[in-house]
């Protein structure tokens, strides 16, 4: 099966990865040109996406949205990673690809460590952060197991699912976003002008004017890869400092280091 994802810090990437990888098929992020290519040439088709406040990310519904068309008659797996809880994140996209004409095979939910690096909350240690990721990999590779028998996961696709991400976060925390995609914040005085931060940003909310990163009000989509590759820290937008850079790629050397 082939698969098309949205990652900021890694994780979502990292588990679309290897499902991908385990089902023989090729991947392609939405930011990619070949995405869409990807998609046309799929029968089956996976998609990958973190939740947001139990929520779809911008970014992706944007994308479902403006490409709709290409999904009619696919039959698609919805993979959704979270830090905590999500409710109906694999729900979320599967109305929203329905409406389009997608047949959904099913959903799988998959707990990886949190992006959030500028609060404390839903900090664990390095060592739990480890354990979760194994769990998630073990967890698709009984969901792979388990396809190949014809019999795909259904996470968060279910009434009570979608009643526990309405009113669990999501129906509380969409003022919240909504602020939220405005308030990014950028110091100056530690900003060094490198450009990673507007190179990688998905929705190119942050460009380099006079040798210093500037956010352009009201586009974020709230995916923190910013705050987690910015080398001063200088970028923030729940807390004021950053306490800790979440991504994946940082956590999967930490694991071969103990390999």
């Amino acid at each position: 099966m082939n698969g098309i994802y949205f990652s900021g810090s890694g994780n979502t990437k990292h588990c679309i990865e290897i499902f991908v990888q385990a089902t023989g098929g090729k991947i392609a992020s939405i930011e990619s040109p070949d995405a869409l290519e990807l998609i046309k040439n799929s029968e089956e088709i996976a998609i990958g996406y973190p939740t947001h406040y139990s929520n779809l990310p911008r970014i992706m519904k944007e994308f479902i949205l403006q490409n709709g068309n290409v999904f009619k008659g696919k039959k698609v797996f919805i993979i959704v990673t979270m830090g905590l809880f999500s409710g109906d994140g694999a729900g979320l996209g599967a109305r929203l690809l329905k409406r389009f004409g997608a047949k959904i095979l099913g959903g799988l939910h998959l707990q990886m460590p949190d992006s959030i690096g500028d609060v404390k909350m839903l900090k664990k240690t390095t060592e739990k952060n480890l354990a979760i990721i194994r769990q998630s990999e073990e967890k698709i590779s009984s969901a792979v197991a388990s396809i190949s028998k014809g019999k795909y996961p259904k996470d968060g696709l279910f009434i009570w699912n979608r009643i526990a991400g309405l009113f669990g976060q999501r129906l509380w925390f969409i003022p919240t976003v909504k602020k939220l995609q405005t308030k990014l914040k950028i110091d100056s005085g530690k900003c060094v002008g490198c450009g990673i931060c507007s190179e990688r940003c998905p929705t190119k909310s942050i460009s380099i004017q006079n040798g210093k990163a500037v956010f352009a009000r009201g586009r974020c989509t709230i995916c923190y890869r910013c705050v987690n590759h910015c080398p001063a820290r200088a970028i923030t937008l729940i807390g004021k400092r950053v306490l800790e850079q979440c991504r994946y790629d940082l956590y999967e050397k930490e694991l071969q280091a103990r390999l």
